[in-house]
């Protein structure tokens, strides 16, 4: 059976992303993003509640759980980047407040902005984020938490690495 690749953005590509985010509310959806591998809908859901500051670490409330309610809970860390976007954004207000859409919307005006010619979406710096974990030798288990999986299989999905990355891999292994 064919399983469906998703493309994970390049070092390059990433950049040009992260460096065309002009506003408070673009860095905020790329960035969060990129640092922790939510969902959209997480984001979009997040509350300042959520923020467990001291520890540096969001507390999501995900998909799944009993009878498809988002009741399914996970602790996730924050990278200063992200600490430092969350604690601006919640020192205004108390909720993210941005609908899905309009997040995508964000994405695609920044991926636009920045050059970027393959289709950028919020499932796709979600692919990213997962793979520069397994490039940084986050184990799978570890991955799997952090991305709210419940099963190891649908993590493996995320792990398809470039051609240039798996020989890069090798080489330096050997």
């Amino acid at each position: 059976m064919y399983q469906y690749k998703r493309e994970p953005l390049s070092a390059e590509d990433t950049n040009k992303l992260i460096n065309a985010c002009k506003t408070p509310t673009e860095k905020l959806i790329i960035y969060i993003l990129f640092d922790t591998g939510m969902r959209v809908s997480e984001l979009a859901g997040l509350k300042k509640d959520n923020i467990l500051w001291q520890e540096k670490r969001i507390r999501i409330y995900g998909k799944g759980g009993p009878y498809g309610k988002k009741n399914k809970m996970r602790i996730i860390p924050m990278t200063e980047r992200a600490y430092t976007i969350l604690s601006a954004w919640f020192a205004l207000q108390d909720t993210i407040d941005l609908k899905k859409r309009t997040m995508q919307w964000h994405i695609t005006k920044v991926a636009n902005r920045a050059g970027i010619t393959k289709p950028v979406s919020a499932h796709v710096l979600r692919h990213t984020f997962a793979v520069n974990c397994i490039k940084r030798n986050i184990s799978t288990r570890t991955l799997q938490h952090l991305l709210g999986h419940d099963h190891l299989t649908t993590t493996e999905i995320y792990l398809n690495l470039s051609p240039e990355d798996a020989c890069r891999e090798f080489v330096n292994k050997f």
